[in-house]
């Protein structure tokens, strides 16, 4: 299965705030920062102001003298700071695995979502703005690479003094091809004294990298030449997210249309089990705490968890123990938007003897061999009976 993997980029971020507490700054040439008279720079300006040829980081009083009339507003950092907050909140209610890589972007890994990337984005784009009024540009991809430059590429096409709003989708197997005609300062990574190295080796574009012969690359660029090759075939291999000092481990599903049918909830729950013990195993790790998040129609959400007595990160047993909590939550006949599984109070993977009966050994044993063969050929190669069945809902 194709990652799905989408950048979000908030649009003029600091100006969209202003507006929503001073709507008549719309579609006027203003800009956030420090004074003219001191050091200061813009740290953003509205899409009006762009028209003059002003842009974050420049200094204010180089601003002010290309377009005189320019608004200023010294900015209130406190609220975009919390805004920031309540968008990476929206975004964390679609999946756990967001990483934030600053105030007003971040990467999302939605790959367990059953939707299209471009469903998915138009329907996080709404929300941000329904709920915060803020606009938003994203791009999606197999990779973080590719999709935020898919976003840098969807934004840039945008003229006028509105806000871009722009969703660009780069398909799997599309990567190369997409970046092939940009230009090399386009690649994320490549600063402009590295763009101007490759530009006077002749190589303009970023398809041009991955024609350019090796032993010119390795001249100027040393060791990192395989990795810009690599970056400029479009293969990013990241993760999305901060493993380092994990707490938790957990794997969440939105519904685009809610569910009520107990036997797809059942199995929906059975497949973030699988999901969350694969994970656990793949990091060496158990844990003794189980957790089960439901989110209702309207968006009323319960969490219920229990605590084992002993550490594990088998799915027969994390799946014994969600199915508890959610009949501790769930009545019949009740809309089911979102679901979610999750471990806690991790530790090193380990076991006590009294767990080693028999049926204990065969599943270890049976989840060890399929934990190869995914390392090898990759998820899809193996499902179980009620994951098989299981797609047959989430394809549907």
């Amino acid at each position: 299965m194709a990652r799905k993997i989408l950048h979000l980029d908030l649009d003029a971020f600091f100006c969209a705030v202003e507006e929503k507490f001073d709507p008549s700054l719309k579609n006027l040439p203003f800009a956030t920062g420090g004074s003219a008279e001191g050091r200061g720079v813009v740290t953003s300006c509205s899409y009006a102001a762009r028209q003059y040829g002003i842009h974050s980081a420049m200094p204010m009083q180089l601003a002010l003298r290309l377009y005189p009339h320019l608004i200023v507003k010294s900015g209130n950092y406190r609220e975009y700071t919390n805004h920031s907050k309540q968008v990476m909140k929206i975004l964390r209610n679609y999946t756990p695995l967001v990483e934030q890589i600053s105030i007003d972007e971040a990467f999302l890994d939605l790959t367990d979502l059953s939707a299209e990337p471009y469903s998915i984005a138009v329907d996080i784009q709404s929300k941000i703005l329904s709920k915060l009024e803020l606009p938003s540009s994203i791009g999606a991809a197999t990779n973080k690479l590719v999709a935020k430059i898919a976003t840098n590429i969807g934004k840039s096409t945008h003229k006028g003094f509105s806000y871009p709003m722009a969703i660009k989708v780069i398909e799997p197997g599309k990567e190369e091809q997409f970046l092939a005609p940009l230009p090399v300062s386009e690649m994320w990574g490549i600063g402009p004294k590295s763009a101007i190295v490759l530009n006077r080796l002749g190589i303009k574009i970023i398809g041009d990298i991955v024609r350019a012969p090796l032993n010119v690359l390795e001249k100027h660029f040393g060791k990192f030449t395989n990795e810009l090759i690599r970056r400029s075939k479009g293969i990013d291999e990241r993760p999305v997210g901060d493993f380092d000092g994990i707490k938790s481990i957990s794997n969440e599903i939105t519904f685009f249309q809610d569910i009520c049918d107990i036997g797809q909830l059942y199995i929906y729950i059975k497949f973030l089990s699988e999901k969350v013990a694969h994970r656990l195993r793949k990091r060496r790790l158990s844990g003794k705490t189980i957790k089960i998040k439901i989110r209702f129609t309207g968006f009323e959400t319960h969490t219920h968890q229990v605590t084992l007595d002993q550490p594990t990160n088998q799915e027969s047993i994390i799946n014994s123990a969600a199915n508890e909590l959610f009949h501790e939550i769930w009545g019949k006949g009740k809309k089911v938007r979102l679901i979610g599984v999750g471990v806690s109070s991790l530790c090193q993977e380990f076991q006590q003897l009294s767990l080693f009966n028999e049926n204990y050994l065969n599943e270890k044993r049976l989840l060890a061999a399929i934990d190869q063969i995914r390392a090898k050929f990759g998820d899809e190669v193996i499902k179980k009976g009620m994951e098989r069945h299981y797609f047959r809902y989430w394809k549907n």
